[in-house]
């Protein structure tokens, strides 16, 4: 989902001219193996992995380009988003997420963010949403999720924000406690 606001000077996004970049993930060896692929790819890059710091690197390193990873052990990435937007609010902002669906990605977008990725998302398609254009659309993922794949993710999100209830979660989920214990039990979809 892409952000089409129009810049002052056409239908283009306004891309920033430094090449500064944060990273927010609390998955440390991807976090690293990202940097590591972007600073090839000509990024001045600074690195978080909570919330506080990715906050606090906002609002003194003000980057031009962010990835920012939805779920951080100690809060939302949306946070880190709201403030980046606040700090530089020019800047390109990518979210990244595991757990993607249309009202995250739509609270994302509203907040400042650029686009929306799933994860595992590679450097490449990080970088070509980083410097998309208004014009450009981005393509169709390779190997999209299934629908029962999608399906599994969101319950399993669910069960874990209920602290892994069953009961709380088949209610919130408005499904039979046994149907969800049944699903639980297997395997994850492909």
């Amino acid at each position: 989902m892409q952000k089409t606001a129009a810049a002052p000077e056409g239908d283009h996004p306004h891309i920033p001219e430094d090449r500064t970049l944060l990273l927010v993930d609390d998955d440390v060896p991807f976090l690293t193996r990202l940097a590591r692929a972007m600073e090839g790819r000509g990024f001045e890059v600074s690195t978080a992995s909570t919330v506080k710091e990715g906050k606090e690197l906002a609002r003194t390193k003000k980057p031009g380009f962010a990835v920012v990873d939805m779920r951080l052990e100690d809060g939302n990435g949306l946070d880190v988003v709201a403030a980046l937007e606040e700090a530089r609010p020019e800047a390109r902002i990518i979210v990244l997420t595991g757990y993607g669906n249309i009202a995250t990605a739509v609270t994302a977008v509203k907040l400042g963010a650029a686009d929306y990725l799933a994860k595992p998302a590679d450097a490449d398609a990080i970088e070509a949403a980083l410097l998309a254009t208004g014009a450009d659309k981005a393509g169709p993922p390779e190997n999209p999720m299934s629908a029962d794949r999608v399906r599994w993710e969101h319950i399993q999100r669910v069960y874990e924000l209920c602290d892994r209830n069953v009961s709380e979660t088949a209610r919130r989920l408005n499904m039979h406690r046994r149907t969800l214990q049944r699903i639980l039990a297997k395997r994850a979809p492909k």
